[in-house]
């Protein structure tokens, strides 16, 4: 598969770099860059978002925020607006160094820069919220007063709880770890050992708990059920091998822990909005920037 690499217009100099555009057509090849990015759009309604294995179809604002090196791109699919408002800010994940992020009052953003790893989407309550901001700073001149704005939008966007993650960290290869040992064993031993039969009391035993205990516990701590992560697990890698190999479906789905096809494609087309297959075929389209 070509995923085309940019190069984008961040130096070594910059703080940060913010391009707005205005268009009629929001369409990209998938690409990926090493730089960290923050995306907006207005007026595209209908347009098609798709950020390593997760597709969405986009309402009239979009907000996301991507960690560097995971696939996207933007479709115009049925987007009709005939003004498209987008404002895209690179940065460098070095900025924020990891002394920087280990002080207490920047506890927030560190967990902010970790979920963008697989990508984060803002509600519309956070949107609204930022949304001054965000015009604050394209009109912003450049300088330090211009680096604050960025940081106050940074910050204000890591309180929020209105968001949810994109792409799965099997697709990504990212290790997001969360503040529990006992989940981060499991989760890892879960990622070890997905393409196998995985039973509630094995899980259970891994953390010193009741199989009972350990579901509330989980789920409480995650937001998801064990059964929940464990598809999402397996539906990460079977994505990755549909967008990177030449292995058939029904070979995917029996590689990544499935042991039916037809359940295999109707979880995918649950969880997805697509078929294995058309989710591959969107991997493998082309395309042209607008």
């Amino acid at each position: 598969m070509d995923v085309m690499t940019e190069i984008t217009r961040l130096t070594e100099k910059d703080c940060y770099h913010l391009v707005e555009r205005h268009k009629k057509q929001h369409t990209y090849p998938l690409h990926k860059h090493d730089e960290m990015e923050i995306n907006f759009v207005e007026n595209c309604r209908g347009n098609r978002r798709i950020v390593g294995d997760n597709i969405e179809i986009l309402g009239d604002y979009d907000l996301v925020m991507m960690g560097g090196g995971l696939e996207h791109t933007w479709e115009q699919y049925d987007c009709v607006s005939p003004d498209i408002r987008e404002i895209t800010i690179h940065f460098s994940r070095e900025l924020f160094s990891s002394d920087f992020l280990g002080k207490t009052h920047m506890k927030p953003l560190a967990e902010l820069i970790e979920r963008a790893e697989v990508g984060v989407a803002f509600g519309m309550k956070a949107i609204m919220h930022v949304y001054d901001r965000i015009n604050e700073l394209v009109n912003a001149q450049p300088g330090f007063y211009s680096v604050i704005k960025f940081m106050e939008l940074m910050y204000e966007l890591s309180l929020t709880d209105d968001y949810h993650t994109l792409a799965t960290s099997s697709f990504s290869h990212a290790d997001v770890t969360i503040d529990s040992r006992r989940v981060n064993k499991v989760k890892h031993y879960i990622d070890k050992n997905f393409r196998e039969e995985i039973r509630l009391q094995e899980l259970a035993d891994l953390a010193s708990m009741t199989p009972t205990a350990f579901s509330r516990f989980f789920k409480l701590r995650t937001a998801k059920t064990i059964s929940e992560y464990i598809i999402d697990v397996r539906l990460g890698h079977a994505a990755r091998m549909l967008a990177d190999s030449t292995m058939t479906i029904v070979e995917i789905c029996y590689q990544c822990g499935f042991n039916n096809i037809s359940n295999f494609n109707r979880i995918f087309k649950k969880r997805r909005g697509c078929t294995p297959s058309e989710f591959r075929e969107n991997y493998h389209k082309k395309h042209v920037i607008v």
